[in-house]
Formats: structure tokens, sequence, C-alpha cells
């Protein structure tokens, strides 16, 4: 069974302490609408129907942008898409990457089927058993200023499981025009200069 806390607390909280050199990237469904709903900062690049690649398209960023700190907030049915991933995040490294995923255990956009952290998969086990040294799991409020200075001061990679209770919210829906989305972040990143295709 999945933890008590609340996936928008949880995400809001989070999301408070970032500054100004914080990208997010955001998984499909409801880690996308939590992040959207805790601001729909520029900053945010969040995912529509690419399951599977949020932490690909988070590494990927995080090598390209060492002074930025990377945070992917993801769902643990798109995590569980991605496994290999993992291996790749140790592999390289990067002390700027952190991973959250919040894990209901359960297909929340389809339904709310099991995932298979509702049964013997443990998320965390497996990033570690992958090589990547600084992993935990989340159930308690008490452990929420833990995982923030963690995820946003510990040297990466950084992976937290954080069990999350199975609710249906309201949508904060990002934009969804991906062209837009895209160039929006970019411009965060970049500049202006990115709008025309400088950078």
């Amino acid at each position: 069974m999945a933890g008590f806390l609340h996936r928008r607390d949880v995400v809001k909280t989070l999301l408070a302490r970032r500054n100004a050199d914080t990208l997010v990237v955001a998984g499909l469904g409801s880690s996308a609408w939590d992040v959207t709903a805790a601001g729909n900062d520029d900053r945010n690049f969040c995912l529509i129907g690419a399951m599977g690649l949020t932490v690909p398209i988070g590494l990927g960023l995080a090598e390209a942008q060492h002074d930025k700190r990377i945070l992917v907030i993801t769902g643990d049915g798109d995590m569980l898409m991605s496994l290999g991933a993992l291996a790749t995040v140790a592999q390289v490294r990067p002390r700027n990457f952190a991973i959250i995923v919040l894990d209901n255990e359960c297909f929340g956009e389809t339904g709310g089927q099991p995932t298979h952290t509702a049964g013997v998969a443990d998320l965390a086990a497996i990033a570690r058993g992958a090589g990547i040294e600084d992993t935990g799991e989340i159930r308690e409020q008490g452990e929420i200023d833990a995982l923030i200075a963690d995820v946003y001061d510990a040297p990466g990679p950084v992976f937290r499981t954080v069990k999350i209770a199975y609710e249906t919210l309201e949508d904060f829906k990002p934009p969804l025009d991906g062209a837009y989305a895209k160039d929006r972040f970019r411009v965060a990143l970049l500049g202006a200069k990115a709008a025309v295709g400088g950078a």
C-alpha cells in the first residue's frame, strides 16, 4: 500500500525551495499537473504523452547545463518504463541531477491499475542496484525537510521515491502546444536569442 503523503503538497513544498538555477522536467500526467499547480514556470518542461522519457531528458539536460540543478519529478509508471536509464545515470554520475518518483503504486492516468510497485518492485533498491549511491524512500511528512535538502544540495545523482496516496485531483495542465512549450523553455534557459534560433 502506498503512503499517505499528498502529492500536490509534496511538490508545492519541494518547488518552493527552487532558485533561478533550478530546471524541472516533469513526467506526463499527474506529475506535470502537480508541477504546474505549484507554478506555471517557464523553467518547467512538462512532458505530454512521452512516457518513459522523463529521466533520459533530464539526464541530457544535466549534462548540457552543468551550472544548473536539474530536477526530475515523475511517477512510478513512467519510471518503470525506463529503468535502464538509471544505469546510464549511475554511469554518467551527474552531480547536478536529482530524481523524485511520486509513487502511488498505480497507473493514475488510465484508471488506477496497480503498477509493479504495488507488488515486489522497490524503485529505490533498483536505482541503488543500477549504481546510484544516494537513494531512498520517503513515507512520512517529517522526512520532507531532509528530502528538500538532499534534492537541492547533495551531490548528485540523487534518487528518491516518495510514497503518496492515490488521489483524483483537479488538472492544472501546462501548455499543451509542443512547439510553444519547447520554445518557452529554451527562452527561459538560453535567453531571448533562442526565440529566433540563435542558440
